[in-house]
């Protein structure tokens, strides 16, 4: 096993709520175990247009972080052979769809009630495997390679599909990602595109807010690598106009 994979990975987290709102950070971040050395990340960005929108985006991400405690479980008692990536990543959206319809339906919940944009990965840390599903607008960076997915404004929402069909919806998404050996992955919502410069406005940014924040490794990694980066950036002047969430995980 390589050294990179000895220990695992170091992760960062950040949520930062954008300067144009006022009240909430409509983004959310989760990561949790699915048990041995496979985790699950995820990022959420509740859509302005909606109602409570942050609500929207908590919700999903506090049914994925229990989703990914019954796998973490699961794997645990019943001691099989752990599933290929893919199929994990398929098994949280199955399990994810009918558990959104169904608190939809106890609490009555419009359907602009429901209105996230879902950026999720599961990993193996032991090996650097990872497979990404985008739901809408977002970032994702494998070792210093930026997928950018744009819908231009017009973001397929998850909550759009609660009634479909699970397996012929699931077939038909086509942004995806696979990789091996990876060494450092980060998800990030779309407010990370945001970053002006308002005493300044028509100068340059002095630093790119994307590159510093998502492929500088130069910086020793560590828990709070994210929040010391958002904070350089803001000492130079550099605010995010829409809310920021962003997870990182990066093998030493």
């Amino acid at each position: 096993m390589p050294d990179s994979y000895s220990s695992p990975p170091i992760i960062s987290q950040l949520t930062r709520i954008g300067a144009h709102h006022l009240n909430h950070c409509e983004d959310y971040t989760v990561v949790e175990s699915l048990g041995g050395t496979r985790l699950l990340a995820a990022v959420l960005d509740g859509c302005t247009m909606g109602t409570d929108s942050y609500f929207a985006a908590t919700l999903v991400g506090k049914l994925l972080r229990r989703i990914a405690v019954e796998l973490s479980y699961e794997a645990f008692y019943q001691r099989q052979a752990a599933p290929e990536l893919a199929d994990t990543l398929r098994e949280v959206m199955r399990r994810l769809m009918p558990e959104l319809r169904a608190l939809k339906s106890q609490l009555q919940l419009r359907d602009d009630e429901l209105l996230t944009t879902l950026l999720l990965a599961v990993v193996n840390t032991a090996t650097g495997a990872v497979e990404t599903l985008a739901l809408g607008d977002g970032l994702i960076c494998l070792d210093g390679q930026l997928t950018e997915y744009e819908q231009q404004n017009t973001p397929d929402y998850l909550g759009y599909h609660l009634a479909e069909d699970f397996e012929l919806w699931y077939a038909a998404q086509a942004q995806r990602l696979s990789a091996l050996g990876v060494r450092e992955l980060s998800l990030s919502t779309d407010g990370i595109f945001t970053f002006v410069q308002p005493a300044a406005p028509a100068a340059p940014l002095p630093l790119n807010p994307v590159t510093y924040l998502l492929g500088d490794t130069t910086a020793p990694a560590s828990p709070h690598m994210l929040r010391r980066k958002l904070l350089a950036l803001e000492q130079r002047g550099l605010v995010a106009t829409d809310d920021l969430g962003i997870v990182q995980l990066r093998w030493a």
